[in-house]
């Protein structure tokens, strides 16, 4: 009888593990790393280096030898944040992406991308737009399902259309930035919080690769759903040049209230009224779920007006409130 409870044990610790185990963060290595780490010049080292060191080390280069680089490796150079600009727009120059500008372009699995409406060199203010559930590279640009106002790349130019509206010539560019897996469909991984975690580190790089340059820079994350869950885990690791966050159509943000955030930063939350996710239960258990919904007034969260917002996905459709408040704050004209 001992031996059957002992194996009926094993059998419910297998699924349980595998649903209510710890958070995992994994940093995944770049595209041809390896050759990359073996080249004799003594390359920096992707996994290790930081984005301030990257750029002292490509300050030092002298330009021919940068070139080579980017024609040697440009699938390193062109995802390696603190790389200047103009080198990593170079290695991710492609005949599918012409005459755009792409800051990130890895086509390994689902893909990763990040696209810049604007001008990054001169900005002052930058938007970064976190995508969620089931985006990735073969419908950044169509949307899931084939739905245009799904898709970060027509999100983007929503929002830097407004924001350019709203204050003409003003030096603010706009990222829809696709830099981590995200999970496929509403399943397991949807309802955990590693690939945020793993989504979080990159994004922590991507930020500091935006500043090291630039101290002066502010930045505002926007979260769309899962990717809510990124910009918070990523927020407290993060430097004050990141002045806001907006979690938009979020199931959560992995914390029970805005304080558990430990950032300076303004965090907004707004959900369209037939929004999904405003009928999750707001609970995190062993890992699974993502905490209290920041559009609930005790999440402690600055309200985002999202009234005539339609849907899990309207947010940056033209004329609604949302997409102009988006724009407001990435503006720094929406005073809390």
């Amino acid at each position: 009888m001992n031996r059957i409870w002992i194996v009926t044990a094993l059998l419910l610790a297998g699924p349980a593990v595998w649903l209510f185990g710890p958070t995992a963060a994994v940093a995944p290595a770049l595209p041809r790393q390896a050759e990359w780490l073996a080249d004799p010049r003594n390359l920096p080292d992707p996994g290790t280096a930081t984005a301030a060191q990257v750029s002292g080390w490509f300050a030092g280069l002298p330009p021919a030898e940068a070139d080579d680089l980017v024609r040697r490796y440009p699938e390193v150079v062109g995802n390696l944040d603190g790389v200047p600009l103009n080198l990593r727009y170079a290695a991710n120059r492609d005949p599918g992406w012409t005459d755009r500008q792409i800051l990130t372009l890895d086509r390994r699995g689902d893909g990763l991308v990040a696209e810049v409406l604007g001008d990054l060199a001169t900005a002052s203010r930058v938007a970064v737009l976190i995508p969620g559930v089931e985006t990735e590279l073969a419908n950044f640009d169509t949307g899931l399902g084939g739905v245009r106002h799904r898709a970060p790349a027509w999100q983007a130019r929503q929002l830097h259309e407004q924001i350019q509206a709203l204050s003409p010539g003003a030096p603010v560019a706009v990222i829809a930035w696709l830099g981590y897996d995200t999970p496929d469909g509403v399943r397991r991984d949807a309802f955990r919080e590693d690939l945020a975690a793993s989504g979080a580190l990159a994004l922590e790089r991507f930020v500091g690769g935006l500043v090291q340059d630039r101290p002066d820079r502010e930045i505002t994350l926007i979260g769309h759903s899962y990717g809510s869950i990124v910009a918070g885990r990523a927020v407290s690791h993060l430097g004050p040049q990141v002045t806001d966050v907006v979690a938009i159509g979020s199931p959560g943000m992995g914390v029970p209230n805005r304080a558990a955030l430990h950032t300076g930063a303004r965090v907004w939350a707004g959900s369209a009224p037939d929004d999904w996710t405003r009928r999750l239960p707001g609970l995190r258990i062993f890992g699974v779920g993502h905490g209290r919904l920041p559009v609930d007034p005790a999440f402690g969260a600055l309200p985002l007006p999202c009234a005539d917002a339609a849907g899990h996905d309207g947010y940056f459709v033209p004329g609604t409130s949302s997409l102009r408040a988006m724009a407001e704050i990435t503006l720094g004209k929406n005073a809390a």
